[in-house]
């Protein structure tokens, strides 16, 4: 049986008419930017894509991602159209004064009730070596690489409490399905 034929409504081959689509951004909601983009550039190694500022409606978008600096445009305009041709890129939202707001309770990661939104996933070359480093730089776990039934990967939090899942490909790749 191949992979997926179990699945009812599964559609084997895609339409040809999306043969473009990316997946392009996940939107996660962030209360101070400084602190966010500190995170997801020194403790991920992701590079600041894009920001985009909407003074007006009181909120900006920080694009992030895995990329090469020499292949980001300089020319703002085609920074823009390269920065949305890029796959899997995060784009953290920030309205403004919610890092000076006391009286700010913070986003639902979707992990508590009502469940949502679970966790984004990194993949990496040593899931324990990447943890180790986050350990040392204080990152905060959910779960640690030798927790749990799940052996090899592990769930750190970023800022704002939402998960990201530390996994790789390799060892996936072997992983048992029980």
């Amino acid at each position: 049986m191949a992979h997926g034929d179990s699945i009812p409504g599964l559609c084997l081959e895609p339409d040809s008419c999306t043969k473009d689509f990316i997946m392009q951004q996940t939107m996660l909601r962030i209360r101070d930017p400084k602190v966010s983009i500190d995170f997801y550039s020194r403790i991920l190694g992701m590079r600041l894509l894009k920001k985009l500022d909407f003074p007006s409606m009181k909120f900006s978008l920080y694009f992030m991602g895995y990329e090469n600096v020499d292949d980001i445009p300089t020319d703002e305009t085609e920074r823009t159209r390269w920065c949305f041709n890029r796959p899997a890129t995060v784009e953290l939202t920030h309205n403004y004064g919610t890092e000076n707001d006391p009286e700010f309770k913070g986003y639902h990661n979707g992990n508590s009730e009502p469940k949502g939104f679970g966790h984004i996933g990194i993949s990496v070359p040593d899931v324990d070596k990447a943890c180790e480093r986050f350990e040392k730089l204080g990152v905060k776990f959910v779960k640690k690489p030798n927790d749990g039934k799940m052996k090899g990967l592990a769930f750190i939090q970023d800022p704002d409490g939402y998960w990201i899942e530390i996994l790789s490909a390799g060892k996936m790749a072997t992983y048992p399905q029980v």
